[in-house]
This record gives C-alpha cells, sequence and structure tokens, in this order.
C-alpha cells in the first residue's frame, strides 16, 4: 500500500494548484512525511516557491513549506507531466469555476480537466488520484475518471485508485483544520480506491476519516455544508433587516435565540464573498436542473445574500443624508476589502459590489478610500482609481463617513477611537463588529436605515 512508501519517508505527492487550499495541503503531506511537488501555471508563484518564499497568511504553512525546500523535499514546477510521473498520489485542487449565472448557469471545468490530461501523462498503474475540489455532483465519475481511462488505456480501481475528497479548510487556520480540526471526508470510484485514501489521510487528519459511499455523495457532501451556510446568512441578513425597523437590537435577539441548542442563527453581514459559499448554491441548481428539478429556497438564498452589498450601500447613502452629510462632496472610509476578517484574501468580496453601487448612486472615486490591513495592492480598484491604503489614520482623516465591511480585527474597537480620526462622527458597521460606545448605525445593534424594497432597473445611475 502507498501508506508504507509514506511511512518510510519515500512517497512522493504532487499538488496541482497552489492557491489557498494547495499550500495548505502541500504543507500537511510535507509534515506527514511525503515529497512534495507544488503544480501551478502561475510561472512567479513557482519561481519564489523553488525559493522558499511563500506568501501565506498563516506562518505554520509558510514554515512547513519553506523548511521542505530548504531540505530538497518540496519542488514547484509548472510542468504537470513531469510532475505526475514523478509521484505516486496526484492531489488535484484547481478551481472550478462558473462561467455564467443567467440566464442559465454554466460551469468551467477547463482548469480541472486541464490538471487531469497533465496527470493522465505520467499516471501509472498503482497511483492514487484525489480530486480536493469543490465540484458539482457527478464530476469525478463523469468527467475526471473518463478523460483519465481513455488517456491512459488504464482502468480506474482496478489500475490505479481514483477519489473524491473535499477540502475543507478556512483559511487563517488552514493548516489546523486538516491536521486537527475535522474528519476527512472520502469516496473513492471503489473500496480499494477508497482504502488506499483512508490510510494516508489517517496519517494526516487526527479527527480520521469519513468514508462515503460514492464520489457524487461526496462532492454533494462539500457543496451541502456551503449551502446550508449561504441560506442562513440570507436568513440573518432579511432578519436583521426587520429587527431594526421594529427597533429590535439583532445581535442581543440572536443570541438569545441561539442560547436554544437547535438553534444556529449566523451573523448579518455585508454579503457572502469567497470562491466557495457564493459558488456552491449555483454547483447544486446547476445539478438540480439536470435532472429536471428546481431549488426555489437554494436560489431565494443566494439572490438576498447577492443583493445585500447594494442594500448596505443605501444603508450608507441614507445615513449620510440623514445626518447632514452630501454624499456627492463627503470623502468616505470603506474598511475592509477581504472577504473575511484577518486574511488577505478578496475573491468574489462583497465589498466590490458594494463599492459598484456607491459609485452607481453617483459618488465619484476619488472620494473613496478603501482601507485593508492585509491587502497591498488590488488590480480592481486601480482600474476604478480607488485608492487603497494600510494605513488606518490615512484613511479615516478628514472623512465623513466609515462604513465597516470586513470583520478585521483592526475594527472591533469602540466606535468613539474611530470616530476621533474623523471629520464627522458618521460609522455605519455593516458586519456588527465596532463597540458602539456612542451612536452608530449598525446592521445588529441599529438603527440601521431602512433599505427601498425597489432596486435600480437597467444600470441607470442614481443620483444622490
Amino acid at each position: 500500500m502507498l501508506v508504507e512508501l509514506l511511512e518510510r519517508g519515500d512517497l512522493t505527492a504532487s499538488v496541482y494548484g497552489l492557491g489557498y487550499v494547495g499550500l495548505a495541503l502541500s504543507a500537511a503531506w510535507l509534515r506527514a512525511g511525503a515529497r512534495v511537488i507544488g503544480v501551478d501555471v502561475d510561472e512567479e508563484k513557482v519561481a519564489a516557491l523553488s525559493n522558499g518564499v511563500v506568501d501565506y497568511v498563516e506562518a505554520d504553512v509558510r514554515e512547513a513549506i519553506a523548511a521542505a525546500v530548504k531540505e530538497g523535499r518540496m519542488t514547484a514546477t509548472t510542468d504537470g507531466e513531469v510532475a505526475s510521473i514523478k509521484s505516486r498520489v496526484k492531489i488535484i485542487t484547481v478551481p472550478v469555476y462558473l462561467r455564467s449565472t443567467s440566464p442559465s448557469i454554466e460551469v468551467d471545468f477547463s482548469a480541472l480537466t486541464s490538471a487531469a490530461k497533465a496527470i493522465a501523462q505520467g499516471l501509472k498503474k498503482g497511483d492514487l488520484v484525489i480530486i480536493e475540489s469543490s465540484v458539482p455532483p457527478g464530476t469525478t465519475e463523469e468527467v475526471v475518471k473518463p478523460l483519465l481511462e481513455s488517456s491512459t488505456g488504464l482502468a480506474a480501481e482496478e489500475d490505479f485508485y481514483l477519489v473524491y475528497s473535499p477540502e475543507r479548510i478556512m483559511v487563517g487556520h488552514a493548516l489546523k483544520d486538516i491536521e486537527e480540526n475535522y474528519p476527512k471526508v472520502i469516496a473513492g470510484v471503489g473500496p480499494r480506491s477508497a482504502e488506499e485514501a483512508a490510510a494516508l489521510y489517517k496519517k494526516i487528519a487526527k479527527k480520521g476519516v469519513v468514508i462515503l459511499p460514492s464520489p457524487k455523495a461526496a462532492e454533494f457532501e462539500k457543496l451541502l455544508e456551503g449551502v446550508y451556510r449561504d441560506v442562513n446568512i440570507a436568513l440573518a441578513n432579511e432578519m436583521a433587516y426587520l429587527a431594526n425597523a421594529l427597533g429590535i437590537p439583532f445581535a442581543e435577539a440572536r443570541e438569545a435565540a441561539n442560547s436554544q441548542p437547535y438553534s444556529h442563527v449566523h451573523k448579518p453581514g455585508t454579503g457572502v464573498g469567497g470562491s466557495c459559499i457564493p459558488v456552491y448554491p449555483y454547483f447544486l441548481l446547476w445539478a438540480a436542473a439536470r435532472i429536471g428539478l428546481d431549488l426555489p429556497l437554494t436560489r431565494l438564498g443566494r439572490t438576498i445574500n447577492e443583493e445585500q452589498p447594494e442594500k448596505v450601500a443605501e444603508a450608507a447613502v441614507k445615513a449620510m443624508i440623514r445626518e447632514g452629510v452630501n454624499p456627492a462632496e463627503a470623502k468616505i472610509a470603506v474598511l475592509g476589502l477581504a472577504f473575511r476578517g484577518d486574511v488577505d484574501d478578496t475573491r468574489r468580496s462583497p465589498t466590490y459590489d458594494v463599492l459598484r453601487a456607491l459609485l452607481d448612486y453617483g459618488i465619484r472615486p476619488e472620494q473613496i478610500v478603501v482601507h485593508d490591513p492585509f491587502v497591498k495592492r488590488d488590480k480592481a480598484l486601480e482600474s476604478w482609481g480607488i485608492r487603497l491604503t494600510q494605513s488606518l489614520d490615512e484613511a479615516l482623516s478628514g472623512a465623513s463617513l466609515a462604513l465597516i465591511a470586513t470583520d478585521h480585527s483592526a475594527y472591533k474597537v469602540e466606535a468613539s477611537k474611530l470616530a476621533s480620526r474623523m471629520r464627522r462622527p458618521l460609522i455605519v458597521d455593516a458586519r456588527g463588529v465596532v463597540k458602539a460606545d456612542i451612536r452608530i448605525y449598525s446592521i445588529d445593534k441599529g438603527p440601521w436605515p431602512a433599505a427601498s424594497a425597489r432596486r435600480a432597473e437597467g444600470g441607470e445611475k442614481r443620483r444622490c
């Protein structure tokens, strides 16, 4: 079995895709005793890794990879075919994208199939292929398996092992999630595949493994985790607006509700970002449409969360008008570009949609400054002419509005500390993180300006 090679320190695993997931998985396999070949199409990233330079928010991931590069136990390359030839375990973490969500959902498998084609060129009898990317149900058996078999003449389960095992990490504590926090979900195309992968991951995941009966079940399980959160956040966003309209502090009501063990109401916020939760509902909707089913609750939850950034922008404009601030002239400090607190990950961040809505209201790019302590540069902001800074003092100085868009720890302070640096002490907290020692507008503490029931039509700009 392959686990015997791992125990001797003779197992080489290739990891296809060196993003947040791929680097964390590389660190986990290295710490378990494997050698790792990292594969990515980004030549700059490969060059940096080859020199032991790891751009990652978690110190344990950086340290594990940098040490392994120095010891010669990890290399990086853009040549996926050579990596496949040199490795016995091939792990795919490249993303599956949404090409379109309207008028119909279109899924882009190109990165996944590209990685699979490269793996096929070096696939040998007894090798193990593990897909960890989040994918629509059926992808392993309907997309990857036929490609590998037709390209090699080898049969999955008989000649090589094929497994779906979804990543279950959150950036910020990704390596700990893999090694300590959760069991590893595994499903093989047959029992031998599942057995090989389970034996290996028992050496990595301290919580053990959960074996599901089919790759399709494991693919579905991963998406189920995400759609649960998406629908729950949609409920929280909707109820927060109602609570504010009724004059009720939503944070206190939510805390009381969650004291009951069967209630797990999430927090409201700016919207839902990242490459996971906003995408998974569409994968399920796509799979459902293929068999003639509709998922109205899943679709509605996604709609509510996609509308949330516009409602946040509307609330900010209404707050300015209510407080006698002219939106057409005010400096606006938007605090937080990352989609989640204390990470640098801006993928699908709702802050972008908040900014688009503010611009749609007629606020000029030069009026807005975005602060994020973790994001050093952003091409989208540069293209819009919006300034990005890592200095909170610079962002707040002269500002008439501070809009909290991300729950970074830097913003979990008394509102008066933020207001003292501003021209006007007007704070709109869309994440409910500021300590309200002075009067503020907070999505879960109130008083939150009610959003209009009608959305702007036809892309026409709304003027303040």
